[in-house]
């Protein structure tokens, strides 16, 4: 009961017409900056830190909380209309989303984003209001062991679940983490694929990755089949733009067990949004395919981005509470806000609650306004932002093709960088010639350099003693859930290829006079 009445007072304060009208201002800029292509939700957050130094701490979060939630719906808006999420969190909605956006139905596709968004967030906002304690046991009983038992299941899980073929997944995922090797070895100090160039010394951004593999890649794709295509295709509106009642009633398990998975990630210092959004889209990609559900992965289906954008919101919102409960930064974004507090000459942690708690809950009563007032944004906006795929192809795909390269470069002003998206780019070409999936890549070179650091550490703990990957509750749980996962899946390709066989034509050997 004491939460509720803190939370109550913190309604007091958020609810004053200037403090929403920074919600509302903070909620259009995070969304416009998270649109922009190479940008996202951590670099809107970053870029408008410097305009809230003229503000009350109070404003100023308050403020922060619609560009937090706003920055995270442009990466997905960006992703879905333009096949280039702002940020590696939208990757997986991206897959669907832009299917659903090529066969008209953007609209929609918005609108499923911007409601799941809303739930996820809520769900997971409301979580830290009242099961924070709960949700700090749970992030202390990860360790090293854990963390890399947790990135292996994710590296497996997603390798068979998003590919027709297991060899082609466990290829992409091998790709990836060739791409997530180069740079120098934290530990020893070593250079590793560097091919002596001080500029790859820290690594290939994921930024250059994501815009290379998705969208340059795709622009690559496209323009090889141009002329069979056509040049002039616009994309044409499907249908009603705004949710139905039967999309709703179709999209709201997928957002609930998106919600699910994203909560208890949020606490987790595990690299961000990355394995729960992924985990969601394979859940949903399993269960279209016990159900029949033809749209996934050819037109696109409304519950493969119901299900990730539940899921990055709601890590989104316990990440928050992470930050502001344990002073630890479990995401990109959450470590630049932990920089906002700093400059305020506040330490999030168990203590913030009791030095600053009116500033704190009013800052937990404005994620929630946030949210409302994102969702009744961006539900009117999304029919505005789909008649971006009113633009004639060849015109669109070569203004997707230079706003990659412009935001590349803008980030770290390196040639390096470009030659490195070109390259990229076209191995997402190739990759797409000869139908390899592109999830195991993003998700290997994303998460690769968590488990290699966390294997050495664990290893380091335990003198080389390899029983310490696999002697903790949480990491026998883990494994024991990826054998299942990958028993499963072999067992429904030994099915899809047994049913491929028996309806392909025959060969007829009599007919042939053989």
């Amino acid at each position: 009961m004491d939460s509720i009445s803190l939370l109550m007072e913190g309604f007091s304060q958020a609810l004053t017409p200037i403090n929403l009208m920074w919600v509302v201002i903070g909620a259009i800029l995070g969304t416009a900056v998270g649109v922009l292509p190479g940008l996202g939700s951590a670099m809107a957050v970053a870029l408008l830190l410097p305009i809230t130094f003229s503000l009350d701490p109070t404003a100023a979060f308050i403020m922060f909380a619609g560009v937090y939630f706003g920055g995270l719906f442009g990466d997905s808006t960006s992703g879905i209309l333009l096949n280039t999420p702002g940020n590696s969190s939208a990757i997986a909605s991206t897959f669907e989303g832009h299917r659903m956006a090529l066969d008209g139905r953007a609209a929609k596709a918005l609108a499923t984003a911007a409601m799941g968004a809303f739930i996820g967030g809520l769900i997971a906002t409301t979580v830290v209001v009242f099961f924070a304690p709960v949700l700090v046991k749970m992030a202390t009983a990860f360790g090293p062991a854990e963390y890399f038992a947790l990135a292996v299941f994710a590296f497996l899980a997603i390798s068979s679940v998003v590919s027709d073929s297991v060899v082609k997944g466990l290829m992409s995922l091998g790709i990836g983490l060739v791409l997530a090797l180069v740079g120098v070895d934290g530990p020893s100090g070593t250079p590793r694929f560097t091919l002596g160039m001080p500029q790859l010394f820290d690594g290939m951004s994921i930024v250059v990755i994501t815009v290379g593999l998705l969208a340059l890649g795709e622009v690559l794709h496209i323009a090889s089949r141009i002329h069979r295509d056509g040049t002039a295709v616009r994309i044409e509106s499907k249908g009603r733009p705004r949710l139905e009642l039967s999309d709703i009633r179709r999209a709201m398990p997928a957002w609930l067990r998106g919600t699910a998975f994203g909560v208890p990630f949020g606490v987790i210092p595990a690299g961000g949004s990355e394995v729960p959004t992924f985990m969601a889209y394979g859940l949903e990609k399993k269960l279209a395919a016990r159900n029949g559900d033809t749209d996934f992965g050819s037109t696109g289906s409304i519950r493969g981005v119901a299900a990730p954008e539940a899921a990055a919101n709601a890590t989104a919102g316990t990440a928050m509470g992470a930050l502001l409960a344990l002073g630890l930064p479990t995401s990109a974004t959450a470590a630049i806000m932990l920089a906002a507090f700093q400059q305020y000459g506040m330490q999030p942690g168990p203590l913030l609650f009791e030095r600053s708690g009116p500033m704190v809950w009013t800052l937990l009563a404005s994620l929630f306004i946030g949210l409302v007032v994102l969702l009744v944004l961006n539900m009117q906006f999304a029919v505005l932002w789909a008649k971006l795929l009113l633009i004639p192809r060849h015109y669109l795909y070569a203004g997707i093709a230079v706003l990659s390269v412009l935001g590349v470069y803008a980030i770290s002003s390196s040639i390096i960088d470009l030659w490195i998206l070109l390259g990229v780019g076209l191995l997402g070409f190739m990759m797409r010639r000869y139908k390899f999936p592109l999830a195991p890549v993003l998700i290997a070179v994303i998460l690769g350099p968590l488990a290699e650091t966390e294997l050495r550490r664990a290893l380091t703990v335990s003198e080389g003693n390899l029983s310490i990957l696999i002697d903790s509750p949480v990491t026998m749980v883990l494994y024991g859930l990826l054998a299942i996962t990958l028993v499963i899946t072999g067992i429904q390709h030994v099915r899809h290829s047994r049913a491929a066989r028996s309806t392909a034509p025959k060969f007829d050997a009599d007919r042939l006079g053989v």
